[in-house]
């Protein structure tokens, strides 16, 4: 293994319950209950799927200006700073001692990955950035994390993919990764521990048993 390839909210950042509260907020604003399994239905995804899920959960025809609404509010609470989840700064020190190529592949637009990897002095720690918004297809379309395993020159079997969501680690698997779910909001599913080579409480736990494999 050469490669890491690191999903950005819920993962690396503790936003993704930041997004879980602006959805939430907004369907109050409308009058609208959402589903007890929406976190499991919308964390991660991007594209079509994202606006999918909005049309249905939200029964409105046209999702967009919900998605722009939800953008926005995320992206100005974000401006005061998102903390770091634990075990980022232990394992991504780790990978870079061992040499290890590492990119962020994540379905948030590419000023936020930028702004928040910045705000935490982090962005020299990867090789490559990509966002969804790059791609034809978002999670758990496996072109996003194709995409960056492109960027830092390696075959995706080569590549750790690390996620937070259910929808994530499908799209790490069907790239041909080795994936490893940290969960955040949505816990594992029976399927999602299937396609896992592990499933771990923290990065910096998920390092301690990954450092210990052979070169």
């Amino acid at each position: 293994m050469q490669g890491a390839i690191f999903d950005m909210d819920g993962l690396l950042i503790d936003s993704e319950r930041i997004w879980q509260d602006e959805w939430h907020s907004i369907a109050r604003e409308r009058g609208v209950t959402l589903p007890e399994d929406f976190a499991a239905q919308i964390c991660g995804t991007g594209g079509e799927r994202t606006r999918e899920v909005v049309r249905r959960c939200y029964g409105t025809d046209d999702p967009e200006p919900i998605l722009r609404d939800c953008a926005g509010r995320v992206y100005r609470r974000e401006e005061r700073g998102v903390p770091l989840m634990p075990g980022v700064r232990t394992i991504l020190d780790g990978l870079r001692e061992r040499g290890f190529r590492i990119a962020v592949a994540s379905s948030s637009p590419m000023d936020m990955i930028e702004r928040n990897l910045r705000f935490h002095g982090i962005e020299g720690c990867f090789d490559a950035l990509v966002s969804g918004r790059e791609v034809a297809h978002g999670k758990p379309e496996p072109d996003v994390f194709l995409l960056a395993a492109e960027r830092i020159g390696l075959p995706p079997p080569q590549c750790w993919v690390f996620e937070d969501g259910v929808i994530g680690v499908e799209a790490g698997w069907r790239a041909g990764c080795r994936t490893v779910m940290i969960p955040d909001q949505v816990a594992p599913t029976d399927e999602a521990r299937d396609m896992c080579w592990g499933v771990y409480p923290s990065l910096s736990v998920a390092w301690e048993t990954i450092r210990k494999l052979p070169i």
